[in-house]
């Protein structure tokens, strides 16, 4: 638990640092761009309108999910899958890629993951007025669930932080881990809920069980739940406390690891 105080302790020292270095990052990616940091959100935007096509006109007819119109239903998930993937593939090679600049610098590496969930958010605060408008078009008005998304954005923001930390590490340690992730991620998109419902499908009971376990799941489905009002976290304890049961477990992993080599980390890369 030492290491996981440490780290966190280092992330609100440094908040101002990660604030401003976000903000750079976003303006140097898309500076040489016409559009500039408006393909923060035409990018999910044309891709929202390829999944919609494929899953939502055909392969679901355009039928509604739970009563609720399948753009709406989708656009909850797959924005939050948009912001999680991007992510979690941003910091795993966030300390590899920074390592040399930051070691002649005076903040901790241990940021760097922190920088990349901030960089992130500015495409994701675009994505989520678009889904307020579509909500509002369809006639979805804010109820009192829609307070839990708080929570269930803290959810997000912790696990990406664990993973982060983790992810990060291990990249540094062994390259061909950020290949591996993104083979995992192709996988975890089709088994996590942003395009069809898992129960719906003719799963084996077990399967599905099982697949609910996923801690990305658990907040694309806490995002409908507060949204559509479907009910609250607390409504489902076992599957709450196995999400922040999976979470401890990967920071105290991750922040153990990261401490043990991030002395070394310019010797491995």
């Amino acid at each position: 638990m030492k290491n996981v105080i440490m780290i966190i302790k280092e992330q609100i020292d440094n908040f101002g640092i990660i604030t401003r270095v976000s903000k750079y990052e976003e303006k140097a990616t898309y500076q040489s761009h016409y559009l500039g940091l408006m393909w923060q959100f035409l990018n999910p935007l044309i891709q929202i309108g390829i999944y919609y096509l494929i899953f939502g006109l055909g392969v679901n007819g355009g039928r509604n999910v739970d009563g609720v119109p399948f753009i709406v239903w989708m656009l909850i998930g797959i924005i939050a899958w948009f912001f999680i993937n991007t992510s979690l593939l941003g910091g795993s090679n966030s300390i590899y890629h920074k390592v040399a600049m930051v070691s002649k610098m005076k903040f901790p590496v241990s940021i760097l993951p922190g920088i990349n969930i901030m960089s992130n958010l500015v495409s994701y605060g675009w994505m989520m007025g678009i889904l307020l408008v579509v909500m509002l078009g369809f006639g979805i008005y804010p109820t009192i669930y829609w307070l839990q998304y708080v929570y269930y954005f803290i959810c997000m923001i912790a696990f990406l932080f664990a993973m982060g930390i983790l992810n990060s590490t291990i990249t540094v340690l062994v390259r061909d881990y950020h290949i591996m992730l993104q083979s995992i991620l192709r996988l975890l998109f089709y088994v996590s809920g942003p395009i069809w419902e898992i129960q719906s499908r003719n799963f084996p009971t077990m399967l599905v069980k099982i697949l609910e376990l996923n801690p990305v799941y658990y907040i694309i489905t806490g995002f409908r739940e507060s949204f559509l009002s479907q009910g609250w976290f607390w409504e489902k304890p076992t599957l709450t406390l196995i999400f922040w049961g999976i979470v401890a477990t990967i920071l105290i992993i991750g922040t153990h690891i990261h401490m043990k080599f991030r002395a070394r980390f310019v010797d491995f890369i």
